[in-house]
């Protein structure tokens, strides 16, 4: 009967397994056609306007602001990667690392690298891939193992072995893995809209809407064309996604300048830009769900309701994987790039966190 028990088990779990990568690689062949529609149809209307791109040598003084801080380089010994970041605060300070998201770079904190340095040393990471931190070809170099170790190096390179994480998008799916994997290495834990990996996984299976929201996920599965696409048109889908109505920030917020626009611009131009942020996408559906994926440390969740991307009822159902303190905000018509958009709201929110005492839940 044991015997019986177990080869039903184990036959339920492949049938998951198929059922759920035919629904990846059918999903994937879905969004390739409908960009393949979109790219016909945009060199339909101009072929020169489809494929003009303006040189972009130098970047825009935006980017070399010393309010910000100084640009600092660290070559981990491990991996031979060398790492790109923006510090500001005093040296000896606590730490405040922060992970951005996709499709953005260590600028995406710039309104919080000035209100926390004041108690902090805040240290904005270009991730793996991005930016000025190096980028390996192959995306197995990009499975999320890699990444989570990334971090754990960069810790030790700093000289600390705790700080308070901040991550955003992407940024705050490695900060859940972080907190997860290495609790000791986190003080306290904040991320910006992304919900537990798991809450993730399990709600994009059983929701059309959030199947829908997350289909970028499925279309970065295939080779060279994501990044093709995002290059058309001078870079005109990464300037939609910041100032569209539908997925860019909201008009009550503080809309990115012409020269923030260009900045990141400037850094996702670059040859082979693209390729390693995008990369980080392609290795997730092997990676997850998790096998250990409880939260023992104080959790702050920031929410931007009118997020284009998730759902906000995964904020609510995160709460479940956190043993520990947790508070979640939910900020109404506020889009997905909320640290950006309201800046003010969210460093108060985050100063509150981090002044509370915080205890844990029984």
């Amino acid at each position: 009967m044991a015997r019986l028990r177990d080869c039903l088990l184990r036959l339920t779990v492949t049938i998951r397994s198929l059922l759920f990568w035919s629904l990846v690689y059918c999903y994937c062949g879905l969004c390739a056609s409908v960009y393949l529609l979109k790219l016909l149809w945009s060199i339909g209307k101009g072929p020169a306007q489809t494929f003009r791109r303006v040189a972009r040598e130098h970047p825009p003084a935006c980017l070399n602001d010393p309010s910000l801080g100084t640009h600092c380089y660290v070559r981990i010994k491990d991996s031979g990667l060398r790492f790109h970041y923006v510090a500001a605060g005093e040296r000896g300070k606590p730490l405040m690392l922060l992970l951005h998201g996709f499709p953005e770079f260590w600028y995406s904190w710039r309104h919080q690298l000035r209100e926390f340095k004041s108690e902090y040393r805040v240290v904005a990471l270009d991730l793996r891939g991005y930016g000025e931190t190096d980028a390996p070809i192959h995306r197995e170099n990009y499975k999320l193992d890699c990444l989570i170790t990334d971090v754990k190096d960069i810790l030790d390179s700093l000289g600390y072995s705790k700080c308070v994480l901040i991550g955003h998008d992407w940024g705050g799916m490695i900060a859940w893995l972080i907190a997860i994997c290495y609790p000791e290495m986190v003080m306290k834990l904040i991320v910006i809209n992304f919900p537990h990996p798991n809450v993730f996984t399990e709600y994009i299976l059983r929701h059309p809407a959030q199947l829908f929201k997350s289909s970028h996920y499925y279309f970065f599965q295939i080779p060279w064309f994501p990044e093709f696409m995002f290059s058309i048109n001078d870079f005109k889908a990464l300037k939609h996604l910041f100032t569209s109505h539908s997925t860019g920030i909201g008009r009550k917020g503080c809309r990115l300048t012409t020269e923030d626009l260009e900045a990141y611009i400037y850094v996702f131009s670059q040859p082979g830009a693209l390729s390693g942020p995008i990369n980080h996408y392609r290795n997730i559906f092997s990676c997850l769900p998790l096998k250990h994926h409880m939260v023992t440390i104080p959790t702050l969740l920031l929410w931007g309701e009118k997020d284009a991307f998730m759902e906000v009822e995964m904020a609510e159902v995160t709460k479940i994987y956190v043993k520990n303190y947790f508070r979640l905000t939910i900020l109404s018509e506020v889009s997905h790039w909320l640290q950006q958009e309201q800046p003010d709201i969210v460093n108060k929110l985050i100063w509150t966190f981090l002044k509370e005492e915080t205890r844990k839940k029984d």
